[in-house]
């Protein structure tokens, strides 16, 4: 093919530079300056967006939109902005304008672009409007342009990777995949409240909606596909690249610099620089790549791609040779197959298809049906099979689409239920009936048909607009942030249940004196906390505190993990003191409170933990605080250091040191020194036993705080994870394998003496034992044991301190002779006895009739039967086998028995007297 350069042509002008140079703005006020005009852009978007320029400034009568799904043309139209395939070739105009020049080197639609670039001109004037790159391809095809190149109008850097989460406000991500783009804006909704979506399956009504959105400031963040670097103006200040790689129809490619500038370009608009960098699983960009963009230095294209625009339509071969044709220019490459050429091969392989495409002007309009562009993308026989219906109705004897059979068609689409994809699909899908309805002559009322269309894609626009701010805007905080930023009072309004609404927006719940967000998931929440909330608030949290301070103590309460609630909210927690009965108040964190008010708060919530440890701790407090001396202040202070039960064996010294008036005293405060434990009952009750447990926690640092033992358990089995001290804490003491309540082990104590005085020796762990300590007979053993018993040889229970000398076994009490009073002599009177339990108790101290709070006095007993005085051997001695009676019956003294014993000690005195 040669190249026609030689006839004379208006003037031709090439407008080279890189983004945000003002190219577009130029060719607009320069076709608006000629009679007539028109303007060709890579995109509908484009197209769609400088219309809606120029109707404001001609008017809507002079001004038409001609795309390959949208004319909108009217009568006297003087100005036209189109796509670039869809410029008029049936009619001259003054100026001519070619947008984004360097796409005649794009695979798949370069060669439209190159033939706009070598045949299409304005009758006074033409102007291509590109990259710099373009410019020894347009001199060498093109040698009469005259070239103006355009610097920048702000500066462009490079700011290195930043994680998604750490981008700035009004910023661009890039992603070159529909789930990419999901993905990401699903990330920022949950962070910042929210994103537009900008890609170029997206019809115009819907794109131009959610980019309404970003430049209003509703939503602070833009994701789009690289359909935002072709010339879309916008307020961004930062483009961040979340990929580098694309899959261009064909494979997985890297950009080139020049792609990756044409993106980033996007930042920055007019006089305000902008910035770019990489997020996402791109970590950064190489030095030469970001040298290239800063400076806007690229390699220039060393060719363009080409398809023969003069075609043959005598045949299908002659059509088919025409399109093969070659270039001849060394700057021209063949176009790669595009995809009317690949329908056009199918349509061939359909035989009634071939029957009819047999005149030149078959032929033309099979070529016409083959570029109905499939704009579903779903690369199945669907799509050729639904042209070849078409071409079969065209070809009929009607020459027409059978109205009822677009109509079936047509009302399959009109759903507006669905999801977004299921949204895009339709509009994909209805996008192809209205580039039919746009045929001329293919439909018998074109008009209605284009209206119809086109109301169905607007309202498919609107319900996918709709879905997409569903899915990434939180269109409740968006709108909060938005008034906000325009620093307007705000009406705001605290109900009586502790709910906020700003604006007419619930935001959430105040709790006590913290602010719950609704949407507690996303960070925007603490924003709206420091912003919204917080206005609204702090001006009503003095009235709060004022209210909480003059409260009556029994609005507040506390739960085993060591929070405090008032009304039920939790407003502070117990922390470790000076004192395990002194722990101090901490208020939970909130950005609401100052100091001077976290001080008020923790000063009424102080006076009344310690009015909660007075009323359930009282009579423990009351005796440490009491004027006692010497040893009954000391056993005081062990007693409180153990929440109110002491072993019996760790305090014996200071028991017996006692006086009259100790003991008197100790009394009084409600302190038991029983035979195993020392101990407070009324600290044992539930609501004493529930604070003893938490203070012991927050004392000893426990993690976590355990709750109380279930009230009215007697015993437990410890876990391995429950500390001792918990047990300890609530009243329980180990005894065997469990841990028992302090007052009932001292009952079973009791029950377990009467039962061996009763039985004046072994006794049977019966099932009143069992029921008292609510425990099975295994454990029964051991509480037993602890007590200080052990089981015969037929299973019944006699002190350990009764031991069988050979094979120390327990021996069965057996009655032994007293010593007789003389015969001349009366009877002396016998004194009383003391308690069989008092005497072999281990480790216990002989107590008065009155000993303890509440224990019963000594019962006196019956004097010891008198036995004849049994003989003895000459190898002992009278006196020695007096020293072998035991000291209650008469009987030989067992082995083991104490020879310190207190008992022991009265019975030699009688016996000695």
């Amino acid at each position: 093919m040669q190249i026609d350069t030689s006839r004379a042509r208006a003037p031709l002008s090439a407008v080279l530079g890189p983004t945000n140079t003002g190219k577009t703005h130029l060719a607009m006020e320069r076709m608006l300056a000629h009679g007539s005009g028109v303007i060709g852009f890579p995109l509908r978007l484009l197209a769609r967006e400088n219309y809606d320029r120029a109707v404001k400034e001609k008017g809507v009568s002079q001004v038409a939109l001609v795309t390959g799904e949208e004319k909108i043309v009217p009568a006297h139209a003087r100005y036209y902005l189109t796509t670039v395939e869809s410029m008029p070739t049936d009619r001259t105009f003054d100026f001519v304008a070619i947008d984004e020049i360097q796409m005649c080197a794009d695979a798949d639609r370069g060669h439209i672009f190159t033939d706009r670039l070598l045949n299409y001109r304005g009758t006074q004037e033409t102007m291509f409007l590109g990259a710099e790159t373009i410019r020894g391809v347009i001199q060498a095809l093109v040698p009469e342009t005259e070239f103006h190149t355009r610097p920048r109008l702000s500066t462009l850097r490079y700011t290195g990777y930043k994680k998604l989460t750490r981008l700035k406000p009004r910023s661009c991500i890039v992603a070159f995949s529909a789930n990419d783009v999901y993905s990401i804006a699903e990330l920022i909704r949950r962070q910042s409240g929210g994103a537009a979506i900008v890609m170029g399956a997206l019809s115009p009504r819907t794109r131009n909606a959610q980019v309404d959105m970003f430049q209003s400031g509703e939503v602070d963040f833009l994701v789009a596909t690289d359909a935002v670097g072709m010339g879309l103006n916008m307020d961004v200040d930062h483009v961040a690249l979340a990929a580098t790689r694309k899959f261009d129809g064909r494979i997985m490619r890297d950009l080139q610099p020049s792609e990756l500038a044409q993106i980033a370009g996007r930042a920055g608009r007019h006089m305000n620089d902008g910035s770019f960098g990489t997020t996402g699983e791109v970590t950064g960009l190489g030095a030469s790549a970001v040298e290239a963009v800063e400076n806007h230095t690229f390699a220039p294209l060393p060719f363009v791609y080409w398809r023969n625009s003069d075609l043959a339509f005598g045949s299908l071969k002659k059509l088919k040779s025409s399109l093969a044709e070659r270039p001849e220019h060394a700057a021209l490459r063949r176009a790669r197959e595009a995809d009317d050429e690949r329908m056009l091969d199918t349509l061939m392989t359909n035989d009634a298809v071939m029957a009819t495409a047999t005149t030149a002007d078959s032929v033309k309009l099979l070529w016409e049906v083959a570029r109905i562009p499939d704009f579903r993308q779903i690369q199945t026989d669907e799509h050729p099979q639904l042209l070849a219906r078409i071409y079969e109705q065209l070809t009929s004897s009607e020459a027409r689409i059978s109205s009822d059979w677009i109509s079936e068609r047509v009302k399959r689409i009109h759903n507006l239920d669905g999801d977004i994809d299921t949204l895009m699909a339709r509009i994909a899908a209805i996008r192809t009936w209205t580039f039919v309805a746009h045929q001329s002559g293919w439909l018998g009322e074109p008009q209605h048909w284009q209206e119809q269309t086109r109301a169905i894609e607007d309202g498919l626009s609107d319900a996918l607009h709709e879905r997409l701010t569903q899915r990434f805007v939180d269109k409740r905080t968006s709108q909060l942030v938005k008034t906000l930023k325009d620093d307007v009072p705000l009406a705001t309004a605290l109900h009586d249940d502790g709910a906020l609404e700003v604006e007419g927006h619930h935001l959430g719940q105040l709790s006590g004196f913290r602010f719950v967000a609704t949407e507690s998931d996303t960070s925007l929440a603490a924003k709206v906390l420091d912003s919204a909330a917080g206005k609204a608030l702090r001006g009503k949290i003095a009235d709060r505190i004022s209210m909480f301070e003059a409260d009556a103590d029994g609005a507040f309460t506390f739960s085993a993990d060591g929070r405090i609630n008032w009304r039920g909210e939790p407003v502070a927690r117990f922390v470790k003191g000076a004192e395990m009965l002194h722990p101090r108040i901490s208020v939970l964190t909130s950005d609401l409170l100052e100091f001077e008010q976290k001080e008020r708060i923790e000063a009424r919530l102080q006076t009344w933990a310690n009015d909660l440890v007075r009323d359930r701790l009282g009579l423990l407090l009351a005796a440490r605080e009491a004027p006692l001396q010497g040893v009954a202040r000391g056993l005081v202070f062990q007693l409180t250091e153990c929440l109110g039960a002491l072993p019996r064996h760790e305090a014996e010294s200071e028991i017996k040191a006692l006086t009259k008036e100790d003991r008197h005293e100790l009394r009084r405060f409600g302190i038991r020194i029983g035979r195993h434990l020392i101990y407070i009952p009324t600290l044992l009750r539930p609501a004493a036993a529930e604070l003893s447990v938490l203070l012991w926690g927050v004392f000893e640092d426990s993690d976590p705080l355990l709750p109380p033992p279930p009230a009215g358990r007697v015993s437990l089995r410890r876990e391995k994870h429950e500390p001792e001290g918990w047990l300890r804490a609530a009243g329980f003491r180990p005894a065997g394998t469990l841990f028992v309540r302090a007052d009932m082990l001292e009952r079973l104590a009791e029950m377990a003496w009467k039962r061996l005085e009763a039985a004046k020796g072994p006794f049977e762990g019966n099932e009143e034992f069992l029921s008292l300590a609510g425990c099975s007979a295994a454990d029964l053993a051991g509480i037993l044991s602890s007590l200080g018993f052990q089981a015969d040889k037929d299973g019944k229970w006699v002190p350990k301190s009764w031991r069988n000398r050979a094979g120390n076994r327990a021996k069965k009490v057996q009655p032994a002779a007293m010593p007789q009073a003389p015969q001349n002599q009366a009877p002396q009177r016998q004194a009383p006895q003391p308690a069989l339990s008092a005497s072999a108790s281990p480790g216990a101290v002989p107590l008065s009739p009155t000993e303890g709070l509440g224990a019963k006095p000594t019962q006196k007993r019956r004097p010891p039967k008198r036995f004849k005085k049994r003989e003895t051997t000459p190898h002992h001695t009278s006196q020695q086998a007096a020293k072998q009676k035991d000291q209650h019956s008469g009987r030989p003294r067992a082995a083991g028995i104490d020879p310190d014993n207190p008992f022991a000690k009265l019975m030699e005195l009688k016996f000695k007297s």
